[in-house]
């Protein structure tokens, strides 16, 4: 056999090789897949007896705040149908997003080393939680407050307040999100600091620059009165602080400029 005909063999073995491994991978992220969807789908039916109950607990902090009398409408036909499934299905996602993460990080986890697995399974886990604690701080101290804030400013004109239960879904699950990912600050700064696109002294030293961003952050996403603003732009600035008090207590980063003051 020539030594041409030999080259054609190990070629064609490693393109075999590399098209059975991404076939592989991409089974296995099917897999991954089906798992993870399976899991929102069982937390979804575990729960949609109780769908009227769970948008009822969703709308508690604005019946709360209406006036005597007051409440929510439907103005789509099918509104009151899909709209208690939806937000079932929204909170079915939040219960299984530990299995859903977990199926992440089992299908990245053979391409890490060994640190970065260590790393990352605390990082996952405290993003979860700070995703939770955003969405309760929304709840239960956002909402109430912007509510009231809203009812205070309708009085005066003499107008009802009363919202269609879709736009009312719409806006919670925007604060949601926004306050969700807001609580995510302090993970992300450990993160920039731990890959080292930031070091701490120039996270230090952008602070002005945040606490800008955080103002203007909160004047999109929130309703426009200074309250609610100040409800999201201060703890963004506080978490940023913690995201760099954190990363100077867990992040071992060289010329970092970690032990000067604050």
């Amino acid at each position: 056999m020539s030594t041409l005909d030999t080259r054609t063999q190990c070629n064609s073995g490693q393109r075999g090789e590399v098209e059975q491994s991404f076939i592989s991978h991409l089974t296995e992220l099917r897999d991954r897949i089906i798992r993870a969807g399976a899991s929102v789908i069982v937390a979804f039916i575990a729960l949609v007896y109780w769908s009227p109950d769970i948008f009822r607990l969703l709308a508690r902090p604005l019946m709360q705040n209406l006036p005597s009398g007051g409440k929510m409408i439907v103005t789509d036909v099918t509104g009151s149908f899909f709209v208690p499934m939806k937000v079932t299905m929204a909170v079915a996602f939040v219960v299984a997003l530990p299995v859903v993460l977990y199926q992440i990080w089992a299908f990245v986890a053979p391409g890490l080393y060994q640190n970065e697995k260590r790393l990352v399974v605390p990082l996952v886990g405290s993003s979860y939680m700070l995703f939770l604690c955003g969405m309760a701080f929304a709840y239960f101290v956002v909402f109430p407050a912007i509510f009231r804030v809203m009812a205070h400013y309708n009085a005066p004109l003499g107008a009802e307040m009363t919202t269609d239960i879709e736009n009312y879904l719409g806006f919670v699950l925007t604060m949601f999100i926004a306050f969700g990912v807001t609580f995510e600050v302090p993970v992300i700064v450990v993160l920039l600091v731990r890959m080292r696109v930031l070091t701490i002294a120039k996270l230090r030293q952008i602070r002005p620059y945040v606490a800008v961003c955080a103002f203007v952050v909160a004047a999109v996403v929130t309703p426009p009165d200074v309250f609610s603003q100040l409800m999201l732009a201060l703890p963004l600035i506080v978490l940023y602080e913690a995201g760099i008090l954190a990363a100077r207590l867990f992040v071992h980063h060289e010329g970092d400029g970690g032990r000067g003051s604050t």
